[in-house]
C-alpha cells in the first residue's frame, strides 16, 4: 500500500506499513478483522478476473479482501485493495450484483480518484501520515472507521471526509463500472439491482444508515442515470456459470462461517450438493459434532476430489478436532495441490506444529518461511512461526517474528519490546537483525519510546 500511495516514508518502515493495512484471522474464531481463508480468496480473484482486465488492470496487482462485518459496505484505501464487507457479501442474491461492486470500487481505482487523495498527504509530517496508514489498517479491522481514527488521534471528521466519495466521482464510477460490465459480458442491470438495497436510506438518521451511502452518495439521479445505463448497455450479457459457481462457493462458505449453526442446517437440510454439504460441514463443525461434519466432508470430496480448498477445510477440521496426525497428511495433500497458495501452506505449518515432532518443526519452519515469503499479514501463520523457532532453539527469530505480528496487529508498543529482544538475541547487521530495525524505526515514528 505505502508505494501506490506514494508516501515517502524511509524504507525501513514500507514493509512494515504495507502490513500495518491488515488484520488476518480465521472466519471460525475471529469476531471482528479481516476474514482470511484461501477458498474465499480464490473466489473472489474468479469473480473479480474479467472486470480487472476490462478496467486494463492486472489481476495479479489486486486483491479483494473481506471484512468480518454484517454492515453492507465497500471501499478502496489504495490502487492494490478492495475491501468488501462480509455483510454485502451476504446480502447480495447473484453473481453479477457482487461484481457490480466490485465493479464500482475498481472503477475508484482507475479513475485515480484515491490517488488524488493520498497525493495530499504528502503535505503533512512523518507522524501524522504515520497514524493515517495505522488508522486505515484498524478501520478495516474493526470495521469503523470512525472508533479506529479516534482511538489514535486522527480526526474522525477526516477520516469520513478521505473515504467519502463525491456526487461526480461516484457518477464517473458508475459510468465506468458499467463499462466494464459490458465488456466483460455481466448484467449491467446488477448495478441498479444493488442500489436498490439502499434506496431511502438517505433520509435515515446517519445512525441507521448502512456505511455504503456514508461513502458513496446516493441520489434519485443516480440511481436513474444507473438505469439508464443499463438499458443502454444491457444486450450483449451472458451467464457465466463459472461466476456462478465461485459465488455460490465464497456465498456459502461465509455465512457457514459466520451465521448460526441451526440457520445453515435448516437450509441444507436434504440438499446434497456440493455447496450444501461444505455449509453442512462446517455448520457441524462448529456445533461441534465431528463424525457429521467428517462425514459430509467425505461426500464433499467425492464430488470434488483432489479440491485443494476442501482439503484444506477438512485439515482445519482435524486439526481443531485434534487429530494431529491426520491433519497434517491432509494438509500436505492440499499444500501439493496448491503449492503457491500461502494460507494452505500455513495451515500445514501449523498442523506440523501442533503434531510437535522434532522432525515436523523443523518442516514447519521451512513450510511457514515459505507461506510467509507469499504473503505476510497473517498474524496467525506469524505466531505459528514464532513458536516453530522457539521450540528449535532460535529465541532470537522468536521474538523477532512475534515483534512483526504485534505490530500488524496494530500493539506497537508490545512490538518494541519484542524486536528490542530480537535486536539483542540476533547477529548485529544479519537480515533478522534488520528486519528488527523496521519494527523499532516503524514505533519511534508512533511516538513510542524506550521506557
Amino acid at each position: 500500500m505505502v508505494e501506490q500511495c506514494r508516501v515517502a516514508f524511509a524504507r525501513p518502515l514500507q514493509a512494515l506499513l504495507v502490513a500495518l493495512c491488515f488484520y488476518a484471522a480465521a472466519p471460525s474464531v475471529q469476531a471482528q478483522g479481516i476474514i482470511r481463508d484461501a477458498d474465499i480468496e480464490r473466489g473472489l480473484r474468479e469473480l473479480a478476473k474479467p472486470l480487472i482486465v476490462a478496467a486494463g488492470l492486472n489481476p495479479s496487482q489486486i486483491r479483494v479482501i473481506v471484512v468480518n462485518s454484517p454492515k453492507l459496505n465497500a471501499f478502496v484505501v489504495d490502487s492494490r485493495h478492495i475491501f468488501l464487507y462480509a455483510g454485502l457479501i451476504s446480502k447480495v442474491q447473484r453473481a453479477e450484483e457482487l461484481q457490480a461492486v466490485i465493479a464500482h470500487e475498481l472503477a475508484h481505482i482507475a479513475n485515480g480518484h484515491l490517488a488524488r487523495r493520498m497525493n495530499n498527504l504528502n503535505t503533512s509530517n512523518l507522524a501524522a501520515r504515520f497514524g493515517f496508514l495505522l488508522a486505515v489498517a484498524l478501520a478495516a479491522a474493526t470495521g469503523d472507521g470512525e472508533a479506529a481514527a479516534a482511538g489514535i488521534g486522527v480526526a474522525s471528521s477526516a477520516n469520513r471526509r478521505f473515504f467519502a466519495h463525491t456526487r461526480a466521482e461516484e457518477a464517473s464510477a458508475d459510468q465506468s463500472a458499467l463499462r466494464y460490465m459490458a465488456i466483460a459480458r455481466i448484467d449491467p442491470q446488477a448495478a441498479a439491482d444493488v442500489l436498490e438495497y439502499f434506496r431511502g436510506q438517505e433520509v435515515l438518521p446517519e445512525r441507521l444508515v448502512d456505511p455504503y451511502v456514508l461513502t458513496h452518495p446516493l441520489t434519485r439521479d443516480r440511481i436513474r442515470a444507473v438505469e439508464g445505463y443499463a438499458a443502454a448497455y444491457g444486450g450483449n450479457a451472458v451467464n457465466d456459470p463459472n461466476a456462478d459457481y465461485w459465488f455460490a462457493r465464497v456465498q456459502g462458505k461465509l455465512t457457514a462461517f459466520t451465521r448460526g449453526t441451526a440457520w445453515t442446517l435448516r437450509r441444507t437440510r436434504g440438499d446434497n450438493s456440493e455447496i450444501a454439504l461444505m455449509r453442512r460441514a462446517i455448520a457441524y463443525h462448529r456445533v461441534p459434532n465431528r463424525s457429521k461434519s467428517i462425514e459430509a466432508m467425505r461426500a464433499l470430496l467425492q464430488k470434488r476430489p483432489g479440491d485443494p480448498y476442501y482439503l484444506d477445510l477438512l485439515g482445519q477440521i482435524q486439526l481443531e478436532s485434534r487429530e494431529f496426525a491426520a491433519a497434517v497428511n491432509t494438509y500436505s495433500a492440499a499444500a501439493n495441490a496448491a503449492p503457491g497458495e500461502p494460507l494452505i501452506l500455513a495451515g500445514y505449518g501449523r498442523a506440523l506444529v501442533a503434531r510437535g515432532q522434532a522432525a515436523d518443526l523443523r518442516a514447519a519452519l521451512d513450510v511457514l518461511e515459505r507461506a510467509r515469503g507469499r504473503d505476510g499479514t497473517a498474524p496467525r501463520m506469524l505466531r505459528d512461526l514464532a513458536v516453530a523457532y522457539a521450540k528449535t532453539g532460535n529465541p532470537g527469530m522468536a521474538s523477532l517474528v512475534t515483534a512483526e505480528r504485534y505490530a500488524l496487529l496494530g500493539n506497537l508498543k508490545t512490538a518494541w519490546l519484542h524486536a528490542k529482544r530480537a535486536e539483542a538475541q540476533l547477529p548485529r547487521g544479519s537480515r533478522g537483525w534488520i528486519r528488527a530495525q523496521d519494527v523499532l524505526s516503524a514505533a519511534r515514528a508512533a511516538g513510542i519510546e524506550e521506557e
